[in-house]
């Protein structure tokens, strides 16, 4: 066997013949050249395994299920057969830029202290290159905040360190379908440091046939199931309704149905925040960062339920926590929302009444 290279970039591969190929030509393209890539075909139905066999660049090792077993289950049995020092995740149908495993190995060779680092993303949909709707600027410790509100990270844009990722067991849980990307992030920041380069270095490609398309209701069902977890011990009872809340308004950004529940959601992300800002020691950017992607955030759910005119700009106002301020929405932008929540509203009416 050969020497066991720095990356090993791991894919679960189904159905994939259309577009795998553009994948795999994207890592040839890198110019960080000492890797292998580990896909796992889950019983595909149509050409992949044939690409995948006639795929000219060694560096490509297959391994063909008997059964089909899910993505999480192929890609456990990537991870387990991965030999180098670092682990790249990859879905079959994105697109790694040129610098992005030599930037991400870099990294991580200069902070020991990371155990995952990702990249910022573009959205291919179609022939147009969109910008990621995450946050554009982090740092480690607006990282850590994020993940208990959103998932800041696309996966086939992580690398981490293979020895803290085999401190888990299951790499992934196939109880967690379509989040378990989600519930790793989760685990693995238990065991250090997690991190992002702001530079996008990966185009997400968006289609129809995405999983997180396909199974949303199952993925934010099991994204519920991990923020519970985590808000157990500073919510308590709570933290059942507080996971529900932030994965329908702020995960799946759909407006609140009333003021009460708008009221509902400050008041957990109040107590997410300062639960959060008491037990980690973080500088004063930091936490100047975490408030304002907080109240960005809020700000966010507030301007879209005012669109939908399911609440009052009073409600909006009177109802926001004091500390979460009003975000990059000022109150220009809030009115604004209501004159246009208040137009649906009047066109809804009229064509009831006609």
């Amino acid at each position: 066997m050969t020497a066991a290279p720095v990356v090993s970039v791991i894919m679960a591969a189904y159905n994939g013949a259309e577009l795998l190929p553009a994948t795999l030509a994207s890592l040839q393209r890198q110019t960080f050249t000492d890797f292998e890539v580990i896909v796992v075909d889950d019983c595909s139905t149509d050409a992949t395994r044939s690409v995948l066999r006639d795929w000219p660049d060694r560096r490509v090792r297959t391994i063909a299920l008997p059964a089909n077993g899910g993505p999480v289950r192929a890609r456990n049995r990537a991870f387990a057969e991965a030999r180098g020092r670092y682990v790249a995740g990859l879905d079959q149908d994105d697109l790694c830029l040129p610098d992005r495993l030599a930037q991400q190995v870099a990294y991580l060779d200069a902070n020991t202290d990371t155990v995952l680092v990702a990249t910022a993303t573009e959205v291919l949909d179609g022939a147009q290159l969109l910008p990621s709707p995450h946050v554009a600027h982090t740092t480690p410790a607006l990282l850590r905040w994020l993940i208990r509100i959103e998932n800041p990270f696309v996966w086939s844009s992580v690398m981490m360190r293979r020895a803290a990722a085999a401190r888990l067991d299951p790499f992934t849980r196939p109880d967690i379908l379509y989040a378990e990307d989600f519930d790793l992030y989760h685990r693995l920041s238990a065991h250090g440091a997690i991190a992002r380069i702001d530079a996008p270095l990966l185009a997400y490609r968006r289609h129809a046939g995405g999983a997180s398309q396909r199974y949303e209701t199952v993925m934010l069902a099991n994204a519920r199931r991990v923020l519970a977890a985590a808000y157990t011990a500073p919510l308590e009872e709570q933290a059942n309704d507080a996971a529900a809340l932030v994965v329908e308004h702020l995960m799946h950004r759909q407006p609140v149905p009333d003021r009460a529940t708008l009221m509902r959601l400050g008041d957990h992300l109040s107590r997410l925040q300062q639960h959060f800002l008491a037990d980690d020691a973080l500088t004063e950017a930091d936490i100047r960062m975490i408030r304002w992607a907080t109240a960005r955030r809020w700000a966010d759910v507030a301007r879209a339920s005012l669109r939908t005119g399911t609440i009052a700009l009073r409600d909006a106002l009177q109802v926001r926590p004091p500390h979460l301020g009003l975000g990059h929405a000022g109150i220009e932008q809030l009115l604004w929302a209501r004159l246009v929540g208040r137009a649906r509203t009047l066109r809804r009416r009229q064509t009831l009444a006609a």
